[in-house]
């Protein structure tokens, strides 16, 4: 049996962590690199494969990680919210560290797969768009103001003219980027509350006065008339990455959608899953407190320009390229993903809270 190492960068981070996780179980995994500017997280602690680096992407980490010499990296790290006044320190973590771990990969020749997690998000949220649209791999991404997702835009051309100047050199590597949906399920929601959609309609932001102050203005579900929303669990990422990881190549250069096929998630679902009522407002009346929770909070509260536009306007994306071509069946439905606890991590859900379907 073949042994991969494997690096993983963003390994502290929701996604990352889950990865090390599961992979560290595998019999063909001999090791595990794992990068993130944060400390080791508990649920890693104790994984004799793991070696795990403190230091951001951007950072001079490559000569550590040469002596393992990786033949599979998963590059999950990102700094997701901006950060207030300084958007030249987000490039450099999020572009420069992309950077650093494309020309790693393309230099390196044991490398053989290569993985990147870009978004849905940068598809755009413009009025234009319709709640009956599902954005394919094939549609290309549209500039807009929201950093986060012209970020992910940027780093995506970053990936592909690398791939082009190294695809004489390194017809070996295969490179798949995956655009999720939004991700969740019993980790997401019970192991790493933080502050997000879910949390705050579920009324989970009580640490400090303005969470709560955010749960008492969500104490009814605010919908815009095309407020949509997609999701995939937690699980179902593990099981395509890791289809992509160990499975057969997907090919030279591959985009995949990740969201499970089957009903958006409308407004009334919403908040039929919270258990409150729904409100309809207009585009405008989430614009207004987005820009004054950004200064209030000097971004504590993650309302930064242009993520209005994504409580407005829908981006749904058809999710089934991985079925066709990699053969992945979803195990959990969009609105199951939210509503439901079954999965891995469904430990971590107090029993009064479980709500299983299968």
């Amino acid at each position: 049996m073949a042994k991969h190492t494997l690096l993983i960068t963003g390994a502290a981070g929701y996604v990352g962590a889950m990865l090390v996780e599961q992979f560290a179980e595998r019999e063909d995994v001999e090791r595990i690199i794992g990068i993130d500017k944060e400390p080791l997280p508990e649920l890693l602690a104790g994984i004799e494969k793991l070696h795990y680096i403190q230091m951001n992407t951007a950072e001079h980490w490559e000569s550590e990680v040469e002596r393992f010499a990786p033949d599979i990296i998963v590059h999950t790290a990102w700094q997701i919210r901006e950060i207030y006044g300084d958007r030249e320190l987000s490039w450099k973590w999020n572009i420069d560290g992309s950077d650093t771990v494309f020309d790693y990969a393309f230099e390196h020749a044991e490398v053989k797969r290569l993985i990147h997690f870009s978004t849905v998000a940068s598809y755009g949220s413009y009025p234009t768009n319709t709640v009956e649209h599902r954005f394919t791999e094939d549609e290309p991404f549209r500039v807009t103001d929201y950093l986060y997702a012209e970020e992910k835009r940027i780093t995506e051309e970053h990936l592909f003219q690398k791939y082009q100047l190294a695809e004489s050199e390194r017809p070996d590597i295969s490179v798949a980027l995956v655009r999720p949906a939004a991700i969740t399920g019993p980790r997401g929601r019970f192991m790493r509350i933080r502050f997000g959609l879910q949390a705050a309609l579920s009324g989970q932001l009580k640490d400090n006065f303005v969470y709560r102050l955010v749960s008492l203005m969500t104490s009814f579900v605010p919908v815009t008339p095309k407020w949509v929303r997609q999701f995939i669990h937690e699980d179902d990422v593990v099981g395509i990455i890791e289809r992509l990881a160990f499975g057969q190549a997907a090919g030279r250069y591959e985009v995949f959608n990740i969201c499970p096929p089957g009903p958006v998630v409308l407004g009334k679902d919403m908040a039929r899953a919270v258990g409150k009522r729904m409100l309809v407002i207009q585009p405008w009346m989430v614009r207004i407190p987005f820009f004054i929770l950004w200064h209030l909070t000097r971004g504590k509260i993650p309302t930064a320009q242009g993520s209005w536009k994504g409580y407005s306007y829908p981006i749904a994306v058809d999710g089934s390229k991985v079925t066709k071509k990699l053969g992945y069946e979803y195990k959990h439905a969009g609105f199951d993903a939210f509503y439901y606890t079954d999965g891995k991590y469904e430990y971590s859900v107090p029993p009064e809270l479980r709500r299983q379907k299968h």
